[in-house]
């Protein structure tokens, strides 16, 4: 008996040495025994047992799911260590059973479960059932997350971008799920969106060109020149975030996902009656929207404006800047010049509702009308002088003294001077308005010389002696005798022989009104004269002189 029970013994010891023990550094399959002071014992065979914290045994943010009798696999790290247990983790097996779980999931390009439990430098870490990764910030969400709180603890699905098992790294993406799921629930909207369709959205973002409109799970672009018929400065002028508004789906774009809306296009359009509520030639009341370098942009009515070009703007004011002229915001009178209702323009004059100015000073100022100005502009070519309306005057070199030339008298006026003038001509077309200094007080000359004809005798009176002749004044207008015109006799042709203020007949052999000159000869009247004799009482054939004629006629007359 005992031999038996000897051999009994030898044999279950030669088996149970045979059997084989399990390695260190691999995963075996143990029991819940016992579970006391925050750990449980687990029995893993080979009369071996091993001690594992409970927290092991719990996903992140919730309590241990364990109780005694539950088979669980461990790691084993060690076969014993001082108090003779084996050394166990929870953990580490579950690392080992993940990562095989997740390296398939990522062959596969499939995703895997996991929580958000923590947050490093740069992004989050990720429990996925027992293997620890990285997720970068970028790739929480499709729009940048400024609390992830909500998200911590959740179990949700992730893609794994990246994994290195030697170095034990995994980057994963919640981003990639996220879009993933958009696309689907986009595709799904889009199909079901046609271009015209009117549909609600709601207002989810605001720019400077526009705003997008939810239309549930799909984003639209709104454009600002969209919204409305009239001129929109801003979107916010017309909408604001959250609100719900009708749209048209004016374009949808297959493979960019992207869709145009409108909202004007819901509402009539202003210019189909643009033609016949502002027939050309009308004047209209409208209000200044915009101002650019080239006009002014005015509004007729909500979605009707029309531009007014710089050149339209005013008679007076050239080359002014249209902001000088008018200001934003401004009621002002405009009439309508042209309308192309294809382009959808129609161009107005500002000008035009007030009277030319050219043509109410010409009413005014007829020719020969005396004005006073200050002058405005010196030029090469004479003086600008500011007018009433606001415009100028010329007065040309030539008509600015009788006496001078233009170059001189030129020199005699100064920028900001008052002056007096007499209208001479205006020019409406050409908005001309010539004016001259000279003729204030009449014209001197065509006075002096009004009874005057050529062939006329006339007394003047000796102002000069000259070497080349005499100066003579006749009613206040000069002129000059040459020697060769001061006797009909060349020995008599000496100036020395008049002296300052004798009076001499002398004959006009010219008058140059532009030149303001007579042509004067004492020699010219001799000769005349001498003619005239003859022809009354003789003939210069028969020998007779003019002495002989002369005498006798004085005979006569005795």
């Amino acid at each position: 008996m005992a031999n038996a029970t000897m051999e009994e013994f030898e044999a279950l010891l030669n088996e149970s040495l045979e059997m084989d023990t399990p390695e260190e550094g691999s995963v075996v399959k143990g029991k819940v025994i016992a579970i006391e002071a925050g750990q449980a014992i687990i029995d893993v065979g080979y009369k071996m047992e091993g001690r594992v914290e409970l927290k092991e045994f719990a996903n992140p943010g919730e309590a241990p799911d364990i109780s005694v009798g539950d088979e669980v696999e461990v790691f084993l790290r060690a076969a014993e260590n001082a108090r003779g247990e084996a050394v166990i983790s929870r953990e580490m097996a579950r690392r080992e059973e993940a990562w095989d779980r997740l390296e398939k999931a990522y062959a596969d390009d499939a995703r895997v479960e996991g929580a958000i439990f923590g947050r490093v430098k740069g992004g989050f870490t990720v429990d996925l059932g027992g293997a620890v990764a990285f997720l970068p910030g970028s790739q929480v969400d499709v729009r940048p997350v400024r609390d992830a709180g909500p998200l911590m603890g959740l179990k949700q699905p992730f893609q794994i971008l990246k994994m290195d098992r030697r170095r034990g790294n995994i980057v994963v993406s919640r981003r990639a799920i996220l879009e993933e799921s958009r696309a689907e629930q986009r595709a799904e909207v889009i199909s079901n969106l046609t271009e015209g369709q009117a549909v609600d959205g709601v207002v989810k973002n605001i720019t400077e060109y526009g705003a997008f409109v939810d239309l549930g799970g799909v984003d639209g672009l709104l454009h600002v020149t969209d919204m409305a018929w009239r001129r929109v400065n801003h979107p916010s002028e017309i909408l604001t975030i959250g609100e719900t508004v009708k749209v048209q789906v004016i374009k949808i774009n297959k493979d960019t996902h992207r869709i145009s809306l409108g909202m004007k296009q819901l509402q009539e359009d202003p210019w189909d009656l643009v033609a016949v509520k502002f027939p050309l030639g009308s004047v209209h009341q409208g209000r200044v929207t915009n101002i650019t370098d080239y006009g002014a942009f005015v509004e007729l009515e909500p979605g009707v404006e029309g531009l007014v070009h710089v050149s339209e703007m005013s008679w007076t004011k050239k080359n002014v800047h249209p902001g000088k002229i008018v200001s934003t915001s401004q009621e002002v009178d405009v009439m309508v010049l042209e309308i192309d209702p294809t382009k959808r323009r129609v161009s107005l004059g500002l000008k035009q509702t007030q009277r030319n100015p050219w043509e109410v000073f010409a009413e005014t100022h007829p020719e020969g009308t005396e004005v006073e100005g200050e002058v405005k502009n010196i030029t090469e070519f004479g003086l600008f002088i500011g007018l009433p309306g606001d415009i100028d005057g010329m007065v040309h070199l030539s008509d600015l003294s009788w006496d001078e030339r233009g170059e001189d008298a030129i020199q005699n006026y100064r920028k900001g001077d008052i002056v007096k003038a007499v209208v001479s001509e205006v020019d409406i077309e050409k908005e001309r308005i010539s004016l001259s200094i000279k003729a204030l007080g009449g014209d001197k000359f065509a006075e002096a010389v009004g009874g005057v004809k050529r062939g006329s005798v006339i007394t003047v009176v000796v102002t000069s002696i000259e070497d080349g002749g005499i100066e003579v004044e006749y009613e206040g207008m000069k002129s000059f005798i040459r020697r060769s015109d001061l006797s009909r006799d060349r020995a008599e042709q000496r100036p020395e022989r008049f002296s300052v203020g004798d009076k001499v007949d002398v004959r006009v052999t010219n008058i140059d009104s532009k030149t303001r000159r007579m042509g004067l000869s004492i020699k010219a009247r001799e000769i005349a004269e001498e003619k005239e004799a003859v022809e009354q009482y003789g003939s210069s054939d028969s020998g007779a002189s003019l002495g002989d004629i002369l005498g006798a006629a004085l005979k006569g007359d005795n």
